[in-house]
C-alpha cells in the first residue's frame, strides 16, 4: 500500500547561486516562478558560472521526502530534532510515495501539455491513503482535469482517500485564483500554502485571518510563514508552531519538504501540530542544503 500519491510532472533542477543583479537584467523576481522559454534558459546558464543539476519536481519532491522520512536515516535526523518522546509514533511502518506522471519521453524535463486524465494510475491511487496535488497543475487544462479528476476518485474511493492540495506559489495563485476558490471548497482536505499565497487566495492581509478566511474553503489548513514556522488552522481555532531556525544555504523544495514532513506524520497519526513540528524540522534541514536532496541531510 502507497502513502501518498503524487500527481505531477518530476523535473531537474538546475542550482546556481546569482546576485540580484543578474535576476534584474533579466527581469526576474526572486522567490517566485517564471514560465521561461528554452532559449531564455540557455541564455540564462550561459552567464551562469557553475550549476549543480538535481532532482525535482515539486510533488516529486514530496514523494521522496515521504519516502526517506520512511527509512532509518529519515528517522534518525527528524530524532536530532524533535527528540524521542515527539518523534516515537515514527517507529510506525509508512510506505514511499508513488508518483503520477506523464510516460512519454521529452526532451524537455518540465513539459507538461501531454499530461492527460488516462496518465493516471488509478490503481496505485485505490491502494494510497493520501492524494497530494499542487496548484502547478493549473498550468495547462489536461493537467488541471487530470488533478480534478484524481480528487474526485479519491473522494469516491472506500475508504476515503484524504486529499492534499498545495498551493504552490504566488505566480499560480496569480493565475489560477478564481479556480481554485471555486474548487478547494469540498474537494481538498489538507490545504497547505505560504504567506504570499494565502494573502493572494483570501485578500486578506495578515496571518491569522489569513488561516482563518482559508478555514472556509478546507477543514484543515496549514500555512508556512518562513523562519517562523507555520500556523495550522482547523475547527475554528488555530495554532502558531515554531521554526527551527538553521543557516540557509538553498530554499529550493523547502516547502515541498515541509509537506512530506507533515504528511509523514499525519499518515503516523500524529496530531496536526506535532505532524507541523516535524514539517519544520524537515524544511529546515533541506535549506542548509543544496537542492531537495534529502540523501545529504543523512550525515
Amino acid at each position: 500500500m502507497h502513502s501518498v500519491y503524487a500527481v505531477e510532472n518530476p523535473l531537474m533542477d538546475v542550482i546556481a547561486h546569482v546576485d540580484y543583479e543578474f535576476l534584474r537584467r533579466f527581469n526576474k523576481s526572486p522567490g517566485t516562478m517564471h514560465l521561461v522559454p528554452y532559449e531564455e534558459v540557455s541564455a540564462l546558464l550561459a552567464e551562469v558560472k557553475s550549476f549543480r543539476t538535481l532532482p525535482g519536481g515539486s510533488a516529486a519532491n514530496t514523494a521522496r521526502g515521504v519516502a526517506w522520512l520512511a527509512s532509518p536515516a529519515g528517522l534518525r535526523a527528524t530524532r536530532d530534532i524533535l527528540g524521542e518522546a515527539v518523534s516515537r509514533p515514527l517507529d510506525a511502518p509508512v510506505y514511499g510515495g508513488a508518483i503520477g506522471r506523464d510516460p512519454r519521453g521529452d526532451e524537455f524535463s518540465a513539459r507538461i501539455r501531454d499530461f492527460l486524465p488516462s496518465d493516471l494510475a488509478l490503481d496505485r491511487l485505490a491502494a494510497s491513503r493520501v492524494l497530494y496535488l499542487t496548484g502547478y497543475m493549473w498550468d495547462t487544462e489536461n493537467q488541471r482535469a487530470a488533478a480534478q479528476e484524481a480528487a474526485r476518485f479519491a473522494h469516491a474511493h472506500e475508504p476515503r482517500i484524504t486529499v492534499a492540495f498545495d498551493l504552490a506559489d504566488p505566480f499560480a495563485v496569480n493565475r489560477y485564483g478564481e479556480l481554485f476558490r471555486a474548487w478547494i471548497p469540498g474537494n481538498v482536505d489538507l490545504l497547505f500554502g505560504n504567506r504570499d499565497e494565502f494573502g493572494l487566495l483570501t485578500g486578506s492581509a495578515c496571518d491569522e485571518d489569513c488561516v482563518h478566511d482559508a478555514m472556509c474553503m478546507a477543514p484543515l489548513v496549514v500555512m508556512k510563514t518562513g523562519a517562523r514556522g507555520c500556523i495550522v488552522g482547523r475547527e475554528g481555532r488555530w495554532d502558531q508552531v515554531a521554526g527551527v531556525r538553521v543557516p540557509v544555504v538553498d530554499t529550493t523544495g523547502a516547502g515541498d519538504a515541509f509537506a512530506a514532513g507533515f504528511l509523514s506524520g499525519w499518515l503516523r497519526g500524529l496530531e496536526p501540530v506535532a505532524s507541523a513540528r516535524l514539517a519544520n524540522a524537515v524544511a529546515a534541514r533541506v535549506v542548509s542544503v543544496e537542492g531537495c536532496v534529502y540523501e545529504d541531510l543523512s550525515s
